[in-house]
């Protein structure tokens, strides 16, 4: 949520400081914006780089353990009341990751939002003298 900060007041910065004549309001809101599109397709395309990489490390060390645990007792089946226990633990696992989701969606949709009207502001601002 910083880095979007300070990409908009760089943008806003640059923007104010250009001569009015040299561009119109539109042309300066469609520069911002390219510039806070980019930003956001880096951060974004670097989170789900990690999200990726740290799934395949856990799925792979998962499948090696159910592997050597199946080698070591001879059972490759899990079922019972081993089964309810794994069952339990990967459904308490995922309310966990859908928790973080929704936490991660809804900083995301309050920084849009703050970022949304602080750009109609600045907006209405250069419009009304």
């Amino acid at each position: 949520m910083r880095i979007h900060h300070l990409i908009v007041v760089a943008g806003l910065s640059a923007a104010l400081a250009a001569p009015a004549v040299a561009q119109s309001i539109k042309s300066v809101g469609a520069d911002v914006h390219h510039t806070l599109k980019t930003a956001g397709n880096a951060v974004k395309g670097g989170a789900k780089d990690v999200g990726s990489a740290a799934h395949h490390t856990l799925k792979k060390a998962g499948n090696g353990t159910k592997t050597e645990l199946g080698e070591a007792t001879g059972i490759h089946k899990v079922g019972g009341s081993v089964g309810r226990a794994a069952r339990s633990v990967s459904r308490s696992e995922k309310k966990v990751a859908r928790s973080a989701k929704h936490s991660l969606k809804k900083h995301k949709a309050h920084a849009h939002a703050d970022l949304t009207k602080a750009g109609k502001d600045t907006k209405a601002s250069i419009k009304t003298p």
